[in-house]
């Protein structure tokens, strides 16, 4: 019990400092490439744009982590008070890109502030709360800003030296390939953004500094020992894990996603041995060869390794070839393992699960976590996804019903988590997406579900809802239920939105991503959207998977994609032996495009036929594309 709450600990401790990096990495990025190519050995040498090098890595990088750090803790508030504490340890230590430094007091700044405020909670008299909440932050920011100069300031300074000097001597001594013994198996089990972006990138920066690059940057970034992983499973792999290697290959080496190869790893835990044998030989190679970045690689792809390197020297020679060694030397290893298997077939969706599980990403069995307390009276639940227009207004329709047929005065919405409105009193979200969720909304009742479909937390909400009726309420629930019936699901309403052109019969696909770009093409064949929207679909299934529960997915773009619909319309595809969705199998995929909620009664109509699995067992043996839309008609 003690590893295991230590091994939690390690990993909350871990997701956290890559949290306050990694939001900000596109600034990282913008001053890699400013570096690249403006200072006197890069690409353009211009002495003048290479002014914006300096102030960037010193004061603009510290002050975005010290922010982020502080809000991640206690919201804007403490996001501006943990940057007035970083520019305390900034200015005390000006030699030193002070990211550790931010790491500590952005945090601790929002710590302080968070614990004063809930010391005055409820004490301070009406009309005076701006006032004392703005000489607080400032205050308070003022004391730790100074204390940061005099005494944290020099502390990180130190430390970061000692840090760097002790890489230098691994370096030096032929140890730093050591280093993959710790690292490759950390990346896998929970630590990969941690370990790149909350321990080595700080490092890294001090390196780029003193020498212009960082080998740093490469330890955890290299994509070679992953791309062999998944070249030996596709000539040597059996069963569906065979098939999945190839589409996870080039999401991985060009893409940068590695989490995608761990599972095949997990599968086979003497696969441990050809990462870490890959890492060492990148590492070595690296060493031997002087390669290094001159900022963070993230997402760690090819194609951000190639932004990022150096142009003067080896540098590129040498970054290739690591990547090319790693490759080379993972695959050789994963080939004896793969040949000398006695398994007839690789169980990759259950070693997806095993993942989500060691991540902390996902419960092993469907399930629901509610957080905060429930109102006593209830008038606004609000369904949320990222987009606002598939999941969550599916699962909106089908609680709509519910309410209903209670006969309660509830309202029942979906919206995007960046639009949640502020009146909302319940608000329920996919397990992946409810921290977005509280950090949008902290004090209103939180409900997680896994399986939008059929979660038993939709006829739990309706009995705490009908405890807490009221007299009054039930006077007004003959308003409600005909408001209810105006949203009753109708899908013959906008019958051209679904048409038998395009519902795709007996479909095979190797991966989801395959699956959901064959969706995303049909619906701008059929002039629902244009070619741009078939990518931000992907990149939704990217935030949290699309899976609804029942053997249905519902891929669909990400809010910032709604401009690149021009009407709303459906594809539906049946994929009989069905495709793997983050260890779930998806029988039905209905790509969506909405516009202007156009889509949501027909939506609804789905939702409700695919709430029963029997309904979905029968599309997905239906033989025709009539006879399948029949079925969607149904309800």
């Amino acid at each position: 019990m003690a590893q295991s709450n230590m091994k939690v600990a390690v990993q909350k401790f871990g997701n956290f400092l890559s949290s306050m990096v990694l939001p900000n990495i596109g600034a990282f990025i913008a001053w890699g490439l400013i570096t690249a190519l403006f200072i006197p050995t890069g690409f353009f040498p211009n002495e003048s744009l290479a002014n914006l090098v300096g102030p960037m890595v010193t004061y603009l990088l510290p002050l975005l982590i010290g922010y982020t750090g502080g809000k991640l803790v206690h919201d804007q508030r403490g996001g501006v008070v943990g940057a007035i504490a970083t520019m305390g340890v900034i200015v005390g230590a000006p030699d030193t890109p002070m990211f550790l430094g931010a790491m500590v007091m952005g945090p601790l700044g929002a710590y302080v502030i968070k614990k004063f405020d809930g010391a005055i909670e409820g004490k301070i008299r009406a009309g005076f709360e701006m006032l004392v909440n703005n000489f607080s932050a400032g205050i308070l920011g003022g004391i730790l800003a100074i204390l940061a100069f005099l005494g944290v300031g020099p502390a990180v300074d130190a430390f970061t030296n000692l840090l760097v000097s002790g890489v230098d001597w691994l370096v030096a001594a032929g140890l730093l390939p050591l280093t993959s013994i710790l690292i490759e198996p950390a990346k896998i089990l929970f630590l990969n953004n941690a370990i790149n972006h909350g321990v080595l990138s700080p490092i890294g920066l001090e390196q780029v500094q003193q020498g212009g690059k960082s080998i740093l940057f490469l330890l955890e970034a290299n994509p070679g020992p992953g791309l062999g992983i998944l070249l030996a499973f596709m000539f040597f792999g059996k069963g569906t894990a065979k098939q999945s290697a190839s589409g996870a290959g080039i999401i991985h080496f060009f893409g940068g996603i590695h989490e995608i190869y761990f599972p095949y790893v997990l599968m086979k835990p003497m696969l441990f041995v050809s990462v870490i044998l890959g890492g060492m030989s990148g590492v070595f190679t690296l060493v031997l060869l002087g390669g290094g970045l001159v900022s963070p690689a993230s997402p760690g792809s090819i194609l951000a390794i190639t932004a990022v390197t150096p142009p003067e020297g080896m540098a590129y020679l040498a970054n290739f070839a690591a990547v090319f060694v790693a490759a080379a030397v993972s695959f050789i290893v994963s080939a004896i393992v793969l040949k000398s298997s006695k398994t007839t077939d690789e169980d990759i969706e259950g070693a997806t699960k095993k993942m989500q599980e060691m991540k902390g990403k996902k419960s092993s069995v469907a399930g629901q976590v509610s957080h905060g307390t429930m109102p006593e009276q209830v008038n606004k639940i609000v369904f949320a996804c990222d987009a606002g227009m598939g999941s969550s207004a599916m699962g909106a329709s089908l609680l709509r019903k519910k309410v209903k047929a209670a006969n309660l005065d509830v309202s029942v919405t979906n919206t995007s988590i960046s639009n949640l409105p502020s009146d909302a009193q319940v608000v329920i979200t996919q397990e992946e997406l409810t921290p977005r969720a509280k950090n949008k909304l902290p004090n209103v009742y939180h409900i997680s579900v896994d399986n939008f479909l059929s979660s038993p937390e939709y006829d739990k909400l309706i009995a705490s809802l009908q405890d807490g009726i009221t007299g009054e309420q039930a006077e007004v629930v003959e308003d409600a239920q005909e408001e209810a019936v105006n949203a009753e699901p109708n899908a013959d309403h906008d019958d051209d939105l679904l048409l038998e052109e395009n519902i795709f019969m007996n479909q095979e696909f190797a991966t989801k991503e395959e699956a959901i770009r064959f969706a995303g093409e049909a619906l701008v064949k059929a002039g629902y959207v244009e070619e741009s929207y078939v990518d931000a679909m992907i990149d939704r299934e990217g935030i949290t998977s699309t899976y609804m529960g029942n053997n249905v997915a519902i891929p669909h773009g990400t809010e910032d994609a709604k401009k690149a619909v021009i009407k709303s319309g459906f594809t539906v595809v049946q994929v009989p032996n069905g495709v793997d969705f983050n260890g779930e199998k998806a029988k039905m995929i209905f790509g969506i495009a909405g516009k202007d909620g156009t889509h949501l009664e027909i939506l609804s109509g789905i939702a409700v036929v695919c709430s029963e699995q029997e309904n979905v067992d029968r599309m997905v043996l239906a033989k025709s594309a009539k006879e399948l839309k029949d079925i969607i008609n149904s309800n």
